[in-house]
Order: structure tokens, then C-alpha cells, then sequence
């Protein structure tokens, strides 16, 4: 059950971007809290992923501020959060693809070497194909598999927060049912999820809340189902396929 008394991660107001003078993200707000699920969807180019990264410290936060159980992480490098609790799996290059998986796993505690050995084992009781697919080349595996090594790899540092960055990009529709079905999984042995994604509708399925950005700011927010039942929400944004999904 999601605990709603303190939020673990808070984004207020983040201004945003790459490029100095051009701002990507203008003003976006968040708050997650413990065990829950939030999804962040909305058009190509309105800043889901660039909101994400700038949460990671990968890029640099102009104004507002980012705090992780009341603590402010805003301007953090990304190895500083990991220690604190903070997990990011990016869409691509996200797993090294001539190292096994176990070895890709002992990369994700490498900051934490003598934890390696327990963090291994219980993302295996997580994840079993992980363990049946250890000595393979993670090149080797299929699209959902590298996922699911990403995920976990994530995972070994023990996060409270975990931040997935367009997760089923690329993947069959299969795969992406993988993808979901671990994330819940996650989510349910208690770390709190923001997921970024292109396939709206099946975000809103399985997220508790979810955020609508557009044009670098919110443009919607509620539950999942709310969103996925909003004439607004399948017009602007889900589409017909919402629109006949619901019917």
C-alpha cells in the first residue's frame, strides 16, 4: 500500500535544459511517496526524459529544487544520488553488452563491493531468468532480458527511488508486458518508481499517479485511471486506440 504521509522524492518548479538560455523544462513539479508508482507521459519533445535526467543530476537544474526525503539533492552529480538512494536505468546503452550479466550486476554495487555477493542473490529471488542467464554475454539476450539486467543492475545498490527512462522503447508488445509486469514487481517489494513513457496508455494501466508534461510543464495530473479516463487527456494525448480500449 502506498504510504502518502511524506513524500520521498519532491521536484519543485524545475527549470531546465541543455543548452544555456534555452530552457526545456519550465516549472515542473512532482512528489513521490513511498511504494507508489508515478508515470510521466506527454507528446515527443515536451521534456519527460529531460525531466528525468535532471532529477539524476545530469542535467543542470537552473532553479527550483529537488529534495529526497526532505533532504535537498538539487545539483548532486548522479554517483553522489546513487549513494543516497537514487537508481537510474536510461533508454539506450543501458547495460554492457560484451560483460555477463552477473558481471554487469557487480557494476551496479561497485561502490559497495562487499554487498555484491547478498544484493546479487535477492534481485535473483526478484528476477529468476537473471540468474539462469548469469554467465551470458548481455548482448546475447534478448531486448526484454537487457532490460531486465538494467532494472537489476539499478537495483543493487539498494535504491528508494528508482528512475526508468522510456523502459518498452523498441520492445514487442510482449516485451513491453515484461517490462510492466517488473516494474510492478519492483514497485512491490517497496521501491518508490517515476517511469517515463511513450506507450501512454499502458502506463496509466499500472501507475498509481501519473503527470502529463507538455510543453516543459504540467499539463495534467491525477491517478492513473483518472488520466486514463479524461476526454482531455485521450484527446491531447492517448488517442484513438485509448479511445477504443475504453470503450
Amino acid at each position: 500500500m502506498t504510504d502518502t504521509s511524506t513524500p520521498v522524492l519532491v521536484a519543485d518548479e524545475i527549470v531546465a535544459g541543455y543548452v544555456p538560455g534555452v530552457d526545456i523544462l519550465n516549472g515542473c513539479s512532482m512528489e513521490l511517496y513511498q511504494r507508489e508508482m508515478v508515470g510521466i507521459i506527454g507528446p515527443n519533445g515536451a521534456g519527460k526524459s529531460t525531466f528525468l535526467k535532471s532529477l539524476f543530476g545530469l542535467i543542470p537544474i537552473r532553479s527550483g529544487e529537488v529534495t529526497l526525503h526532505g533532504e535537498p539533492i538539487t545539483g548532486l552529480k548522479a554517483h553522489e544520488l546513487v549513494t543516497k538512494g537514487v537508481g537510474f536505468v536510461p533508454q539506450t546503452e543501458n547495460v554492457f553488452q560484451t560483460m555477463t550479466v552477473r558481471e554487469n550486476m557487480e557494476m551496479g554495487a561497485f561502490l559497495k563491493p562487499k554487498a555484491i555477493a547478498e544484493r546479487f542473490a535477492e534481485i535473483v529471488d526478484l528476477f529468476p531468468r537473471l540468474g539462469e542467464r548469469a554467465s551470458q554475454t548481455a548482448g546475447s539476450l534478448s531486448g526484454g532480458e537487457r532490460q531486465m539486467v538494467a532494472m537489476g543492475r539499478a537495483l543493487m545498490m539498494s535504491p528508494a527511488v528508482l528512475l526508468l527512462d522510456e523502459p518498452s522503447a523498441g520492445l514487442s508488445p510482449a516485451f513491453q508486458d515484461d517490462v510492466f509486469l517488473n516494474c510492478r514487481k519492483i514497485n512491490q517489494v517497496g521501491v518508490s518508481i517515476v517511469i517515463v513513457e511513450q506507450n501512454a496508455a499502458r502506463c496509466l494501466q499500472v501507475c498509481d499517479r501519473a503527470f502529463v508534461l507538455d510543453h516543459g510543464t504540467n499539463a495534467y495530473s491525477g491517478t492513473g485511471r483518472d488520466l486514463l479516463n479524461d476526454p482531455k487527456v485521450i484527446e491531447l494525448y492517448l488517442g484513438t486506440l485509448a479511445k477504443s480500449r475504453n470503450a
